[in-house]
């Protein structure tokens, strides 16, 4: 049951380039990557949970971004940006920074969208910018939109802040500067819409439904570039025209500032919608008569041998479905088994193969299925089918989700009673192929990488113990010509990252010993000892009070541990520590779930991780997390905290093919050693949670495929 989360076999960018791109409606988007006209915002929304991936260029300037409609009323964006000869003598700026856009109000026949925004609310500052936005649309071809800038859209045409009516603060805005906001990247809500405010607008017109024109009028008057690479702003108006695909990306170009030509280009993802859809796996096998599974050679009741032929049959058939049977019990006119799923990716097609395979090989008196999913011989859930469901249900056009209204899922604590199959356990296993290592936003180079072979092998001993082994053996890259060293002023715990890949070779990733149990119904245990991360060995313990139908689950972890030698072989540094945390997990309605850890980290500083995931049915996932602790902001050093963004992508999107891949990638700002947590491997919830009832309704479609 145990997903595999590929982070370096694929790279997650690469992957999403090769996606076919979503069709987005006709809204442009700007050269900072939000819907807008060239350079300032409107007040449109993308469709609800689009991603959009824009970069755009100008003169010495480069930006990156990458938008998500997090609501139908908001999308946040992440934007990296580089400027060259920004910083003198010292080279070129690596700028990051973060937008929000709210929907006040969507348009109507008679009145106006209107939106409010926040540009590079949480970087260093060189974009900070706040503005009221409008957007009308005029027989469906013509777009006027306008609003009212601060910050940075305040430059030509300044006024007196008209918030300063409600209160003088209003009136001036602080130098970001002076409170460390420009080195750090402290969130600077103190400057929000203070200030002089200016005034911008613009129209795009649909010349037909790929060609479209624009003009604005924009009062940015790039007073940081003018002072330090020389860019003049000699007019506020910009023209462009936009150009949209038949797969829906754009490219706009343009003329900007009177004095520069400028050029986007845009690429939509809608994550609902897989790259293969309808998929292109094996089907599922047919339903056999009754009758004539009855007469199956194995289920002839004279024959003294047809049990263990049964079980023969029904472990080939299960095999050939990608499931694995480990436990399997009878007890009157009900079944249980306990398969484990090394195929696919939605549970609930594990557990309707499984049920039908059941139905195709046991004899009629076998009413009830009780099927088990099942990680390293740990029951995780129990799915009780009646066998008469399938048969009734099969050509229904509802069928799967009357399926699981007629089934039940409970704890499966009771199900283990010894029923364990002869050829169960021990049980080898190894993955073999290459990996690739990503690192991004280095100050000295935005974009690292490394590229090799990995081994990973697991031998589970017996129900719930296994010995696991990871090998890396890199071949080429440039993650080892970092020359940044750390300038930390708390215990390096991450930020000598760079040592690792400079100082090692062949790596052992991990080598462990690992124990999960079930200590009592709802709980889940878990014991790991040895090397259990890049950078840390040593004792990790978790327990996890998860219910079967619960939408929250509890845990917490204690760990013991050790920094590693450089060179990630077999050798220990001095500096040990004990971290652990309390968890809470909670699945929100729709598609949210939210996490928050709160306990000791790697560096000893306490605090807290807030993390909240947008999960859509098919497991393709965005999310954003932010860490506050006792290290101070300064103390931190450059990003004044721990945040960032995470994708997952599964594999079956991609492909169509069934698979339990997960393409990865976490997106930080910077990496430093404050609020830094153990990388554990196999924590409780992300090993049980696909079992539970929350997660099986949301891939039920898939019971019947």
């Amino acid at each position: 049951m145990r997903q595999r989360i590929l982070q370096g076999r694929h790279l997650l960018l690469a992957a999403l380039v090769l996606t076919a791109p979503a069709a987005v409606k006709a809204q442009t988007t700007s050269n900072y990557g939000t819907p807008g006209l060239i350079e300032t915002p409107s007040a449109e929304m993308y469709p609800d949970g689009t991603l959009a991936f824009t970069s755009g260029m100008l003169d010495r300037t480069l930006r990156a971004t990458m938008t998500f409609q997090m609501l139908p009323w908001v999308h946040g964006s992440f934007r990296y940006a580089v400027i060259e000869g920004f910083d003198g003598q010292i080279g070129d700026r690596f700028d990051r920074s973060f937008d929000l856009h709210f929907l006040l109000r969507e348009e109507s026949r008679t009145a106006p969208a209107l939106a409010l925004g926040l540009r590079d609310f949480g970087g260093t500052g060189i974009y900070a910018s706040e503005y009221l936005a409008a957007t009308k649309t005029f027989r469906e071809r013509l777009k006027l939109s306008g609003g009212i800038g601060w910050g940075r859209m305040a430059g030509r045409g300044s006024f007196s802040n008209p918030l300063g009516g409600l209160s003088d603060r209003f009136k001036t805005r602080p130098d970001a500067s002076a409170g460390g906001i420009s080195t750090t990247g402290q969130l600077d809500f103190g400057n929000w819409f203070r200030g002089d405010a200016a005034l911008f607008g613009g129209v795009s017109w649909a010349w037909n439904d790929q060609l479209t024109l624009l003009a604005e009028y924009s009062p940015d008057l790039y007073s940081q570039e003018r002072d330090r690479i020389g860019f003049e702003a000699a007019s506020p108006f910009n023209f462009g025209a936009r150009y949209r695909f038949e797969n829906g990306t754009q490219l706009t170009a343009s003329y900007m500032y009177g004095t520069t030509f400028g050029l986007s280009y845009s690429y939509f993802i809608d994550p609902r919608q897989s790259v293969a859809p309808g998929g292109q796996g094996a089907a599922a096998p047919p339903l056999l008569p009754a009758g004539r599974v009855a007469l199956a050679s194995w289920n002839l009741p004279d024959d003294p041998a047809a049990p263990a032929r049964r079980q023969q049959v029904l472990a080939q058939k299960l095999q050939q479905e990608g499931l694995r049977l480990v436990y399997l019990e009878t007890d009157g006119d009900s079944l249980r088994i306990g398969v484990e799923n090394s195929r696919y990716g939605q549970a609930a097609q594990a557990i309707g193969r499984t049920a039908r395979v059941l139905a195709n090989t046991q004899p009629a008196q076998v009413q009830g299925f009780d099927i088990a999913l099942m990680a390293g011989g740990v029951p995780l859930s129990s799915v009780r089918i009646a066998r008469n469901d399938l048969y009734e249900l099969e050509h229904d056009l509802d069928g799967a989700w009357r399926s699981f209204a007629r089934a039940e899922v409970s704890d499966s604590i009771s199900l283990v009673k010894g029923g364990f199959t002869r050829d169960a356990y021990p049980h080898f296993s190894y993955r073999f192929g290459p990996y690739l290592q990503a690192s991004f936003f280095d100050p000295d180079a935005p974009f690292r990488y490394e590229i090799g072979a990995q081994l990973g092998l697991d031998y589970t001993l017996s129900p719930g113990l296994s010995l696991s082994a990871g090998l890396r053996q890199p071949a080429a890259g440039n993650l080892d010509d970092s020359q940044r060293r750390s300038n930390s002023v708390i215990q390096r715990v991450r930020s000598d990252w760079g040592l690792y890949a400079q100082q090692s070779d062949l790596r052992i990733e991990h080598l462990t010993a690992e124990y999960i149990w079930r200590p009592g119904e709802n709980l889940y245990a878990r014991a790991t000892l040895g090397y259990l991360e890049t950078m840390y060995g040593g004792l990790s313990g978790e327990i996890l009070w998860f219910p079967a139908n619960s939408r929250l689950a509890l845990g917490a972890e204690l760990n013991y541990v050790r920094q590693r030698d450089f060179d990630v072989l077999f050798g220990f540094q001095d500096y040990a520590t004990a971290t652990g945390h309390v968890s809470a997990y909670y699945d929100l309605p729709g598609e949210y779930h939210a996490q928050v850890d709160a306990g000791r980290y790697l560096a000893g500083d306490y605090g807290a991780t807030l993390t909240l995931d947008r999960e859509f049915a098919n497991g393709f996932k965005v999310g954003a997390f932010f860490t506050l602790t006792t290290v101070s902001f300064d103390d931190f050093g450059e990003g004044s905290f721990d945040k960032g963004i995470r994708l997952e992508i599964p594999v079956s999107w991609l492909t169509g093919r069934p698979s339990r891949d997960r393409l990865a990638q976490v997106i930080r700002p910077v990496l430093r050693d404050g609020g830094a947590r153990l990388n554990v491997r196999n924590r409780l919830y992300g090993v049980t949670r696909e079992a539970r009832a929350q997660q099986l309704v949301k891939g039920w479609g898939r019971f019947m495929r």
